[in-house]
């Protein structure tokens, strides 16, 4: 079986090219929370249903130590698009290509909203997002 640790340097490039990434594309990166089974892999096609949008500061990235990875501020859905239960988010670069896909609750998740309780119409905020990587 391999074993391989990272160092600080390399965990903090990494966490940092993933707001590179979300950066691409010409616009800023977007987050679409969604219900249902998050797909086995970010390449398969997106299930569940959308329940909102919410969009990326320009640029993403806010810090990085630790290989932690940081966002800046994120704009709300100020109106869901549909009423359900959210359990998971793909992220989207500025060219609507996915990036990542991950899980979504009110605490403990790489994204943390108010609630999961989405409701139609009403407003979707996230109150935390980080992505770690791990030193190993």
């Amino acid at each position: 079986m391999a074993n391989m640790r990272l160092g600080t340097t390399l965990r903090n490039n990494i966490a940092y090219l993933i707001s590179t990434l979300i950066d691409a594309g010409g616009g800023a990166g977007t987050i679409q929370i969604r219900n249902g089974t998050q797909p086995a892999s970010a390449q398969d096609a997106a299930t569940g249903v959308l329940l909102a949008t919410l969009t990326f500061a320009g640029p993403s990235h806010f810090s990085t130590g630790n290989g932690i990875e940081t966002f800046a501020a994120i704009t709300e859905d100020s109106a869901a698009d549909a009423s359900g239960t959210a359990t998971w988010a793909r992220i989207l670069n500025g060219a609507g290509g996915t990036v990542f896909d991950c899980d979504v609750n009110t605490s403990g998740a790489t994204i943390n909203l108010n609630t999961t309780a989405i409701v139609i119409g009403g407003p979707v905020r996230i109150t935390a997002f980080t992505v770690t990587v791990p030193a190993g």
